[in-house]
């Protein structure tokens, strides 16, 4: 679901970034006020492994598409909707500026579309009221359903909410080559797919963590048969692993299929189905002074372009991407997490 500048008008664009600024410093506002410390290093390995999990493609079966998980459901049930809001645009913008992977011009739409339905309004409006519920039943088989209730029905819901922004972005960019009522027709369905098939994925990982550590998940009720299987170093070290083992090894089977979006804009008629849109993938779309200065910018600046070495079609330079990247994404995360640490201590002794 990443944008590309091209589908978006500069003013936009703008208001994007403007929504998605406004909504970041309301998160590290709210992130200097939180004190726990264990947090650093979830946020850190929770951050690489949604880096990575985005390098998986998955075929969705007899569409001639596919999708990769978006990661804010994951992040907010670990971190919080600040923390996990704050994680995804760090993700987002470390793909965007090293591997190209979504418009430098459009990376605030991207980080609206992608992070905050599911931080905020997965989190607001499903996770935690399912959570703070007796629905499904108590005890350990009762949290463990609401688990994964709340991963399937959050993240079917947030990605039809990106999705459906998406569609509203680019008919108020003015582009005409995309017919509202045709996109949404095509959107929302194939990100429903999608959602589904990352709301079985966030299940599996966050049983895992409630299963090992329960404490780590927000908002989980802790009482009776809550005890730790695992330390918080083994908890860490496993997603850590897992991670690597995604971005540097599975990401070589992701799917070459086009993504919902791809999909829906310009089909996949060479493999045999639909053209949908029908659109040139060579001649789309806005075009404006900004879109090329942010252009020329992202250029520059990925030096992993399309998770690949330059001018080289090794599956080496997939792997490398994958475990760079990851480790990039960690390492942000963990001094973001550090620094508020820092000024929460300077606020408490001043």
């Amino acid at each position: 679901m990443h944008m590309a500048d091209a589908l978006l008008a500069p003013a936009v664009a703008g208001a994007m970034y403007v929504a998605t600024t406004a909504t970041a410093g309301v998160s590290i506002k709210k992130l200097r006020e939180d004190d726990e410390a264990q947090k650093l290093p979830v946020m850190a390995v929770t951050s690489a492994l949604v880096f990575a999990g985005q390098m998986i493609n998955y075929t969705i079966p007899g569409t001639g598409s596919s999708g990769h998980m978006c990661g804010g459901m994951l992040l907010t049930a670990l971190l919080g909707p600040y923390a996990g809001f704050l994680s995804m645009i760090v993700i987002l913008t470390i793909q965007c500026l090293f591997f190209a992977d979504g418009g430098l011009m459009a990376l605030g739409a991207n980080c609206w579309n992608m992070a905050f339905y599911g931080c905020f309004v997965g989190y607001f409006l499903i996770w935690r009221p399912l959570m703070n519920s007796k629905m499904l039943g108590e005890g350990k088989s009762g949290e463990r359903a609401r688990i994964i209730a709340a991963s399937i029905i959050g993240c079917i819901l947030t990605l039809q909410l990106g999705a459906l922004s998406v569609v509203i972005e680019t008919s108020l960019s003015g582009i005409t080559e995309l017919p509202f009522g045709a996109f949404v027709s095509l959107m929302q369905p194939i990100h429903l797919a999608i959602g589904l098939i990352e709301g079985l994925i966030t299940a599996a990982v966050l049983v895992f963590v409630y299963e090992s550590r329960p404490e780590l998940l927000e908002g989980v009720n802790l009482s009776g048969e809550g005890n730790a299987k695992r330390s918080l170093k083994g908890v860490v070290a496993i997603l850590a692993i897992v991670a690597l083992f995604v971005g540097g090894g599975l990401s070589l089977m992701a799917s070459g299929n086009p993504d919902g979006l791809e999909w829906a804009l310009f089909g996949n008629a060479e493999e045999g189905y639909a053209e949908n849109m029908g659109l040139d993938e060579e001649a789309f779309g806005v075009e404006s002074t900004a879109a090329e200065k942010a252009g020329s910018i992202q250029e520059k600046l990925s030096f992993l372009p399309d998770y690949a070495f330059p001018d080289s079609e090794s599956a080496v330079g997939t792997t490398v991407s994958g475990i760079v990247g990851s480790a990039i994404v960690a390492g942000v995360a963990a001094l973001i997490a550090v620094i508020g640490g820092f000024f929460r201590k300077k606020n408490k002794s001043a």
